[in-house]
């Protein structure tokens, strides 16, 4: 009991620090009116946190081992409780970004420290349990993330999404207080730590964050800015993997993408991160830009990606231990796909009706691949790599989702270019529907009275719009498209990787 506690501890933690990654999405606006910033300043709100987040994942092996797991995850919880509170507090964009990327560093070690914990302290025969609810965070957060955000926001108030993590945060420090034993840290190890390679992947994967994050709103390498993130983390990354290559005990093991097996299930995390990530930026932006709904009901559609998962996960579990991963995986990624494809036919008139069967068929996809990769990931992986390759399978997938965002913001910024070129051929003033049109508008404004010569100016203005509106739905298509492609694409992929039937033992082989 006091095992599973722990382990659901943990989980906890894990969903509260990947819902905090998408929760200001949906109240972005009303943060940015109060804090008086631009659209292009708010994006270093979330540029922060998976910052500082993807930053710290590949450490938590390290500090966890420094401060004991039990201490470590119950002050690292504190932190994150007091800096979500100073970022409810924020009085302008500066302190918001710092507080953010505190909470960044202080929560992202809870989601592989999550992981950590099924592998290191549940028996082989529960792990499939264990990691069908660590597979269950994982999708189930970035889903509910816009739908809590928006609920909260429209009820209580942009600061009340980051005040509601006290429930869980209080919840997670009093099941590892209880669940976990006390065991000893060794602050001598910080001294004997591979400190260049830290800021080697500090700088590498920071900058590359930065790079990706910021790169289309500054038209990528046009902007020197860009040009320099881009320099500095490809310094970084190259001198990371130097360092830990060439060092007997590095920080996190990264021989560990030798293995076939995980660096199979690595390469899908990526994948799969940009479909988790990537499907819950285009889908809000849609539904906010062109149907016009408010974060709450933008919430009442995502959340439908979610809920179902809560009845699939179990049965997905089950099967886990019966059926071959890569079959189930199969069936995962196409669902996945098949619900993007659906979202690929959308109209300026698509809302909550026409939507809700694709996101239920995402659900349904979701938790066949995240159980089964987990498993992937930690076949064979020997007891002492549990926590690096526990790290190392989390922020390939966030980092996969950073670049999902980069790819599919650049994709829309495009193809709405190539859209509206293409429907600008036909809508001419030459063109006797558009000048009939144009007739009926300024006649119209003219009736309501506007002066002609106004009402003809705003009639040209509603075209515009019109044809702006429906380039941008192509768009939106174009990105669900991209988005099927990939994960159709992975599902080629599995055939490099073993036969799984279960999460194995550490060291263990499939059974």
């Amino acid at each position: 009991m006091r095992t599973w506690i722990a382990v659901a501890a943990g989980m906890l933690g894990a969903f509260m620090a990947i819902l905090d990654i998408q929760i200001t999405n949906s109240s972005l606006k009303d943060i940015l009116g109060t804090l008086s910033a631009t659209q292009e300043e708010g994006s270093w709100i979330s540029t922060a946190y998976l910052c500082a987040e993807i930053v710290v994942i590949p450490m938590t092996a390290l500090l966890a081992r420094v401060f004991g797991m039990r201490m470590y995850m119950m002050g690292t919880t504190a932190l994150f409780l007091v800096f979500s509170t100073l970022c409810g507090t924020a009085w302008n964009l500066e302190s918001m970004i710092v507080f953010r990327m505190l909470q960044g560093f202080t929560g992202g070690a809870l989601i592989p420290m999550a992981m950590t914990l099924v592998m290191a302290k549940l028996p082989p025969s529960r792990r499939s349990v264990g990691m069908a609810i660590f597979g269950l965070t994982a999708t189930l957060a970035p889903a509910m993330g816009p739908t809590l955000g928006g609920y909260l926001s429209e009820l209580y108030g942009w600061p009340s999404i980051f005040y509601i993590n006290w429930v869980p945060g209080l919840l997670l420090i009093g099941g590892i207080w209880w669940g976990l034993d006390r065991d000893r840290g060794n602050l001598g190890l910080l001294a004997k730590a591979d400190w260049l390679g830290i800021v080697m992947m500090a700088m590498g994967l920071g900058c590359l964050t930065i790079f990706l994050e910021e790169g289309n709103s500054k038209d990528w390498f046009d902007s020197s800015f860009i040009i320099t993130f881009a320099a500095l983390s490809l310094v970084g990354l190259v001198g990371w993997v130097t360092t830990s290559l060439t060092r007997a005990d590095p920080f996190v093991n990264l021989r560990l993408y030798g293995q076939r097996n995980f660096i199979v299930a690595t390469i899908l995390s990526a994948v799969i991160g940009m479909g988790l990530y990537g499907s819950s930026f285009l889908l809000p932006l849609y539904l906010g830009q062109i149907a016009g709904y408010t974060p709450m009901q933008i919430g009442e559609v995502i959340m439908w990606a979610g809920l179902p998962q809560l009845f699939i996960m179990p049965f997905a579990a089950a099967l886990s231990s019966k059926v071959d991963n890569r079959i189930l995986c199969s069936i995962g990624l196409t669902l996945f796909g098949i619900s993007c494809l659906m979202n690929s036919h959308m109209d300026a008139t698509t809302g909550y009706d026409q939507l809700f069967w694709s996101q239920v068929v995402r659900a349904l996809g979701q938790p066949f691949i995240m159980l089964t990769l987990s498993s992937f990931a930690m076949h064979k992986v020997a007891p002492a790599d549990m926590s690096s390759a526990s790290s190392l399978f989390n922020m390939t997938r966030n980092l996969g989702g950073s670049i999902g965002i980069a790819m599919l913001a650049t994709t829309l910024t495009n193809r709405e270019h190539f859209h509206s070129a293409i429907i600008g051929q036909s809508v001419t003033a030459m063109s006797a529907p558009v000048q009939q049109r144009l007739d009926q508008l300024t006649q119209a404004f003219t009736a309501s009275g506007i002066d002609p010569a106004t009402a003809a100016n705003q009639a040209l203005a509603v075209i515009d719009r019109l044809v702006r509106r429906e380039a941008y739905v192509m768009a939106y298509n174009d990105g669900f498209v991209i988005m099927a492609v990939f994960l159709f694409a992975c599902v080629g992929a599995l055939l490099f990787a073993d036969n799984v039937k279960a999460p194995s033992g550490p060291g263990a082989g499939a059974h």
